[in-house]
């Protein structure tokens, strides 16, 4: 996975915590976990059971985000949007300068981002979650919502980036396309960690969508598949 922003997650329920681990599991160094306290009173989260990077708060929320706000480079919150916008309100200041900010709903159905999406990373932040939870990202900054393409990588272990980058531009040349026209790169979880895939798409500065081997398969019933893919 792309490298991550400096991040905290925020989640108020016991299904957003369930969704904030889902996380933060793939993630390293792991970010912290702000969760409200009294989501432990009524189910079977216990303080003991959790793990280390979760710190719970019993204050209200606006509280908590002015103590950390400017403490992280973004912050994923867990919960309505609507409650993000009436807490950030007061603390947001310059898109040059405010963290980035990436709302999802409890399920995690949906990774939306909310501020700073350019400059700040939310839009690659909101990519990269996306990938984790195999869902959309949300993204309408004007200048991405323009671009429709998305182009599927597969590769032999060990490749460099710069063939792989090479290998993008041409295919693009062959279809009379421009690399500013691709929105995502995209390619198999076996694939996930190869480091020169990773290189080029944090040099070419296109998100990697990553597509989980179930997500093929369905397809594959009705698009039809390589062998030679499989085998290997």
């Amino acid at each position: 996975m792309k490298k991550f922003l400096n991040i905290a997650i925020i989640t108020l329920t016991e299904q957003g915590l369930k969704t904030a681990q889902r996380i933060g599991k793939s993630i390293t160094p792991a970010p912290p976990i702000y969760v409200f306290r009294k989501i432990i009173e009524n189910t079977c989260f216990t303080e003991s059971s959790t793990s280390t990077n979760i710190a719970y708060f019993s204050e209200p929320l606006h509280q908590v985000v002015n103590q950390i706000f400017k403490q992280f480079d973004g912050f994923v919150f867990i919960m309505a949007m609507g409650i993000v916008v009436r807490v950030i309100a007061p603390f947001i200041k310059d898109k040059h300068t405010d963290p980035a900010i990436v709302v999802i709903d409890d399920m995690g159905r949906f990774v939306i981002s909310v501020l700073s999406g350019h400059e700040g990373g939310a839009n690659q932040l909101a990519h990269n979650i996306a990938s984790i939870l195999h869902t959309d990202a949300v993204i309408t900054t004007g200048t991405e919502v323009q671009k429709d393409i998305i182009v599927g990588i597969g590769c032999k272990k060990g490749v460099a980036s710069e063939n792989i980058k090479k290998s993008i531009i041409d295919a693009l040349q062959r279809a009379n396309l421009r690399l500013e026209q691709v929105r995502l790169l995209s390619t198999i979880d076996i694939k996930s960690e190869e480091p020169g895939l990773l290189q080029a798409s944090e040099e070419l500065d296109i998100p990697l969508r990553v597509v989980s081997t179930t997500e093929i398969a369905a397809c594959a019933k009705e698009h039809g598949k390589s062998n030679f893919v499989k085998e290997k």
